[in-house]
């Protein structure tokens, strides 16, 4: 590759960079799929770090929280993209990161000029982006891939209570698009097209914006076996996802929630690399499951102590 001897230095730099390929992702061992391969090694994620709101909650001192999972010999943490959102009273979490105070909340979409969200501020409009949030996504996502971490994007969470919908943006009251006239346990099915169709479009919207990031695997939904969450609906997220990395070089790795404790699965997605279960003890879920030659991890247990 040549340049004119008069292209700025800022330019030249963007185009060296640009003709760089992306990095690969965090993949399935080719030898044992029930390990991950990522920068060329065998690898295994270990991490202490519900910090689930380190996005969305303004807040947050990401940053310092990353330099303390690396400090720590740690390389995971899980993250939740801002769709579902807490409140301070929350499962009696003390300064819940998942309960950012009133307009300290960082959601994918963008603020109208309507007032009447939940708490404080306008209400959102689900056809349009905020770039603060990406701008603030971006950051988080690079200085967990320059700190060897590795992020656990979790795109949903189901309404475990009716006042979890009363503060979530795709509830019609909190958004101008008239989307999501419905309970909370209708929020994750195929029963709203227009639902449907915002959920989608955020999936796309986020697997686009984060495609060239080697520290990254998405999870549908968290605790999905609560909340009436469909595994149809489920099924078309994934189909999403895979739709929209359809072209990308590399492609990154989808994790489901399973349940609570342990579960036998029959028939998983064939885009589903992971399997994640929650409180799983004793680990009976890997060897009910490990003939499915795909990885299987417990990726919440902060409840148990």
């Amino acid at each position: 590759m040549t340049f004119s001897p008069i292209l700025p230095l800022t330019l030249l730099a963007a185009a060296l960079l640009a003709a760089e390929p992306a990095p690969v992702p965090i993949a399935l061992h080719p030898d044992n799929p029930h390990y991950f391969l990522w920068r060329g090694k065998p690898t295994i994620l270990i991490t202490s770090g519900e910090h689930y709101g380190a996005v969305l909650n303004l807040d947050f001192d990401y940053a310092a929280y990353l330099r303390a999972v690396q400090a720590d010999g740690l390389n995971h943490t899980r993250t939740f993209s801002g769709a579902y959102r807490e409140i301070p009273s929350s499962f009696g979490i003390t300064d819940n990161p998942l309960a950012p105070k009133p307009n300290r909340y960082a959601c994918p979409c963008a603020r109208s000029e309507t007032p009447g969200y939940f708490d404080a501020g306008n209400r959102f409009d689900l056809t349009k982006w905020d770039p603060a949030y990406f701008t603030r996504l971006h950051d988080f996502m690079s200085q967990a891939q320059r700190c060897g971490v590795v992020v656990e994007f979790n795109l949903f969470c189901p309404m475990y209570n009716d006042e979890l919908w009363r503060a979530c943006p795709m509830n019609a009251a909190n958004n101008v698009n008239g989307v999501g006239a419905c309970g909370r346990e209708e929020v994750y099915t195929l029963k709203h097209p227009d639902l449907l169709e915002a959920q989608i479009a955020l999936t796309r919207k986020i697997v686009q914006e984060l495609r060239d990031y080697d520290n990254l695997y998405y999870e549908i939904c968290n605790e999905p076996y609560f909340g009436g969450v469909t595994l149809d609906w489920q099924h078309k997220i994934v189909d999403a996802i895979v739709a929209a990395q359809r072209d990308f070089p590399h492609k990154h790795l989808i994790s489901m929630n399973i349940a609570n404790g342990s579960r036998k699965v029959d028939n998983p997605h064939p885009a589903v690399s992971i399997l994640n279960f929650h409180y799983c003890t004793p680990p009976d879920a890997v060897g009910v499951n490990y003939g499915l030659q795909r990885v299987i991890g417990e990726n919440e247990t902060g409840f148990r102590g």
